[in-house]
């Protein structure tokens, strides 16, 4: 993508808070057959933060990754415009959403930033469109 990005990178304490709020969600997985518990947060154009932690069950079919709780929970609330997001994990490393959460966030949010963190304090920040550079669109 060329030129400047249509939401910048978060930074200080916008970012702080976000991914602040992430790991707080991050809390209230449920996810004891996998033990990788992951915490979402996404902040709406007002700057309201809508949280979402993974929630497993015995299917795994049904499994729902946090960052389509947060910004399912937002669009329930009639919020349709965002700014950023952030995902925590326990990891040794940042880890991005994955495919299914990326399609989402793209559809619903547009390319917004990525914040990913550990819980360590480890981070990585990305634009949506660097971590999905063909998504499918209509």
């Amino acid at each position: 993508m060329e030129g400047p990005h249509p939401h910048p990178l978060p930074g200080g304490e916008g970012e702080k808070a976000l991914v602040e709020a992430a790991g707080r969600y991050r809390g209230n997985a449920v996810s004891g057959r996998s033990g990788f518990s992951v915490g979402a947060a996404i902040e709406d154009e007002s700057g309201k933060i809508w949280g979402g932690c993974n929630v497993e069950n015995s299917t795994y079919g049904l499994t729902v990754c946090a960052e389509r709780v947060a910004i399912w929970k937002a669009l329930s609330e009639g919020v349709r415009k965002f700014r950023a997001v952030a995902v925590v994990t326990g990891a040794d490393t940042p880890t991005p959403p994955c495919g299914a959460c990326r399609q989402i966030l793209w559809e619903f949010a547009g390319d917004v930033p990525i914040v990913m963190a550990t819980t360590a304090g480890a981070r990585k920040r990305f634009q949506l469109s660097d971590l999905f550079p063909e998504p499918f669109d209509f």
